[in-house]
């Protein structure tokens, strides 16, 4: 099998991986508190190559690339009022923490209602935890004092969905809680975009490859089918 079949497939097959996260983040554009992932790609190595009559080195080729590592840009965005008494920005470091099914998880979509109960809730209906790791009631005229919310500084913070992280505390965190106002997401659109756009003609260059390619296959295969003996 030619070597460039493998080279163009893995590189169209990380394009794909990377084009899915590019597409995540743009549907997160306007998410309170959204984080954009990162990945990296790396060649799999050089293929040393030698001259069969000679064993004198010809050189190397390589052998495609793969996606070797996807992080989240934690980094603090800017936040905007809402005039909501139940939305809360994290200005600096920090998460929110919230009681799921599953656990304690952390955000930092401060973008928050009230429940049945009388408790701050987060869109699906998660409970709020204070500092303490209990509940949060919501007081008269539906308003919540800042100082009431618990803000953790998270090591290890990994994505779990619906704008949730895991992770392990590690004490207070040194940020503050902006009532009244919604972090921005951390999305840059235009920026994420132009990516799209980038790993789209590569995916379509992986493409264009794998057909060059095969169709040079077949022709060799029709002219070595067609020798006449001598």
């Amino acid at each position: 099998m030619d070597l460039g079949l493998y080279i163009a497939a893995s590189g169209m097959v990380a394009e794909q991986a990377r084009q899915d996260q590019l597409a995540n983040d743009l549907a997160n554009a306007s998410t309170p508190g959204y984080k954009a992932s990162e990945s990296a790609e790396h060649s799999f190595g050089d293929l040393l190559m030698t001259n069969s009559a000679t064993g004198q080195s010809v050189g190397s080729i390589g052998e495609g690339v793969q996606t070797v590592s996807e992080h989240t840009n934690l980094s603090p965005a800017g936040s905007h009022e809402t005039g909501q008494p139940l939305d809360f920005a994290v200005v600096g470091e920090g998460f929110f923490a919230v009681r799921t099914p599953q656990g304690v998880r952390y955000t930092r979509d401060g973008q928050f209602t009230q429940s049945a109960a009388g408790l701050l809730t987060d869109s699906f209906g998660n409970e709020v935890l204070g500092a303490n790791g209990a509940s949060i009631k919501v007081g008269a005229g539906d308003r919540v004092a800042p100082s009431a919310l618990g803000l953790f500084k998270l090591s290890g913070a990994a994505k779990q969905g619906e704008n949730l992280f895991t992770g392990t505390p590690s004490g207070a965190a040194t940020g503050t809680v902006r009532s009244g106002a919604l972090e921005e997401s951390g999305v840059d659109p235009v920026k994420t975009m132009t990516e799209m756009m980038t790993s789209l003609r590569t995916f379509q260059s992986g493409q264009q490859a794998i057909s060059a390619i095969g169709q040079t296959l077949q022709e060799a295969a029709t002219q070595v089918g067609s020798v006449t003996p001598q």
